[in-house]
């Protein structure tokens, strides 16, 4: 049997967010080290440099789970929205690379664009991910059983007087099972409560 559509939706938020949140931390300490730009370390300016990334960072967070929360809702953000996610986004990425085209290694390029380019991949994917599966969680969601009381209601309101209530006629006016349609029609006709 197969994993509940909710659950697994969970753990693919849990591990897409966990993926974002250590990118994003192994991203900090390259932007750290290309905003203090050779600042003596512990000097006030190194201590500054560490602001930079978290204050990129958090405002990206923030974008991508209002994201997430309206996308769930079908409420579409505006250009400004996705503007200053793309802005955050390549603002990290460039940061991170900088000091490494500079260098011009090839190897440290790819180093320093991979775990950004995660948080951006992950970042577009998240929201959708997690719309695509309440989707498909609501697309096999069983429907909800309906009641005798329910069904006994629906029969009497399809019943005339000149209606001969059987079994056959309770399936036909109700769509109720075989078992249960000679129950409704005993009640129908008197000889149940």
């Amino acid at each position: 049997m197969s994993e509940p559509i909710e659950r697994v939706a969970v753990q693919v938020d849990r591990l897409c967010w966990t993926g974002i949140l250590l990118g994003l931390a192994f991203t900090m300490t390259n932007v750290q080290q290309f905003a203090a730009a050779g600042a003596a370390v512990w000097s006030l300016a190194w201590f500054a440099a560490w602001l930079l990334d978290p204050m990129v960072s958090l405002v990206l967070l923030a974008i991508l789970r209002a994201e997430q929360v309206t996308a769930r809702r079908g409420v579409r953000l505006g250009g400004w929205v996705r503007a200053a996610k793309w802005f955050t986004l390549g603002a990290t990425y460039v940061m991170n690379t900088w000091s490494a085209f500079v260098a011009g290694s090839a190897a440290l390029v790819v180093l320093h664009s991979v775990p950004p380019l995660v948080v951006f991949v992950a970042a577009e994917a998240v929201t959708e991910l997690r719309d695509k599966l309440g989707t498909a969680a609501e697309a096999v969601a069983p429907a909800p059983r309906t009641s005798f009381a329910e069904y006994l209601a629906v029969a009497r309101k399809a019943r005339k007087s000149s209606a001969k209530v059987s079994p056959a006629w309770v399936r036909e006016v109700t769509g109720c099972s075989r078992g249960l349609s000679s129950k409704l029609a005993a009640a129908l006709n008197g000889n149940q409560p």
